[in-house]
């Protein structure tokens, strides 16, 4: 592991500023970049860890707040450890949101997010990745297919409703992406039941769209989230293996 910097840095979009993180190693050298998006419970320490793993394994990682229309992060003051059953306040504050955040305002939120990136010295030049957690993962889909030509590599972990029969249905990307994707399915999810499994799969697979997808059996919703009490130690492992190889891949 290479040592790492962190830097607080402000992005300007259509909307307003977004507020964002930015990991990289420390010696300066630009490195192929990797946006990443949150999961509902947004940028805090626990997802700045996540950028600064990445980071240490080569990579510049951008994590923009994905609400900042809302506030600066943290949106609401969060505890050290996040139980949701515990503290369902917590949710339902932050709900609305995530149901705010559309693909078309990611997509366009997306093109500010990859244009600083472009200009950035510490990215590479080139495509970069994009990883999502949870509504993350859902989000990073229409980016992909918004932004074929900026984006190599689609990696989504325990996301939740993938398939809708919604116009804008995160799935119908699937026709507009060219990078690889991977997506590691929580199990036993009430966010993706098994048909939305199916049906996700079966779209990716008929837009002919390089991609593999996994459930992780015993993981449930949320399972990457260390500061959460769905945190799964062998299923975030896991994931950590699958991105980094994804990441090798495409780099």
């Amino acid at each position: 592991m290479t040592s790492v910097q962190g830097t607080a840095v402000d992005i300007p979009t259509e909307d307003g500023v977004a507020d964002a993180y930015l990991a990289h190693p420390g010696d300066g050298t630009p490195r192929p970049g990797v946006l990443l998006y949150q999961d509902a419970f947004g940028l805090r320490p626990h997802l700045r860890s996540m950028a600064d793993r990445l980071a240490g394994a080569g990579y510049a990682v951008l994590v923009p707040n994905l609400f900042y229309r809302h506030g600066r992060a943290p949106v609401m003051e969060l505890p050290d450890f996040i139980d949701p059953v515990a503290r369902p306040e917590i949710f339902e504050t932050l709900y609305p949101y995530v149901l705010a955040l559309t693909p078309e305002l990611i997509v366009r939120d997306a093109d500010a997010y990859l244009g600083w990136m472009a200009r950035s010295a510490l990215v590479a030049d080139g495509p970069v990745a994009v990883t999502g957690y949870c509504m993350g993962a859902r989000l990073a889909l229409p980016t992909a297919g918004a932004y074929p030509d900026r984006v190599a590599a689609v990696a989504g972990f325990h996301g939740s409703r993938l398939v809708t029969d919604a116009p804008d249905s995160p799935h119908l990307a699937a026709a507009r992406i060219t990078a690889e994707v991977y997506f590691g399915h929580a199990d036993d999810d009430p966010g993706l039941p098994p048909e939305q499994i199916a049906r996700f799969d079966e779209a990716l697979t008929a837009a002919g769209v390089r991609h593999t997808c996994e459930v992780y059996a015993g993981s449930e919703h949320g399972y990457t989230q260390a500061d959460t009490s769905a945190y799964d130690e062998k299923g975030a492992e896991r994931h950590w293996a699958a991105l980094l190889d994804l990441l090798k891949r495409t780099f």
